[in-house]
């Protein structure tokens, strides 16, 4: 009997967001800190690929970027601005010390 415990909701969205910073291609900036305009042109082949992207804020947060599978054109707006600074909107979710956002949309600053 597991009488008194209780299981939180798996997959609920902490809250609604708009963060601004830079976003990155994870693989370049996790081992060599690569980012910037020079890094622009890796940064927008490796989110092609595949690569998962994140948005590193202006007050240093990073959160890794997520598709909406029922709509996934906002997150691959977002890929195509690799290296750039945007504004990233969608819910945030955090698992297991992972911050996230499931973008809902993607705009250049």
């Amino acid at each position: 009997i597991m009488a008194g415990i209780t299981v939180p909701a798996l997959g609920q969205a902490q809250e609604d967001v708009a963060v601004q910073g830079e976003i990155v291609d994870l693989a370049c900036y996790m081992a060599k800190g690569s980012r910037g305009a020079a890094h622009k042109a890796c940064a927008v082949m490796c989110a092609k690929k595949g690569v998962p992207i994140g948005v590193l804020t202006d007050t240093g947060e990073m959160y890794l970027l997520l598709d909406d599978h029922n709509n996934p054109d906002p997150y691959d707006a977002a890929k195509t601005l690799a290296g750039e600074r945007a504004e990233i909107s969608g819910k945030k979710y955090n698992k297991q010390g992972v911050a996230s956002i499931v973008v809902g949309a993607a705009k250049r600053l």
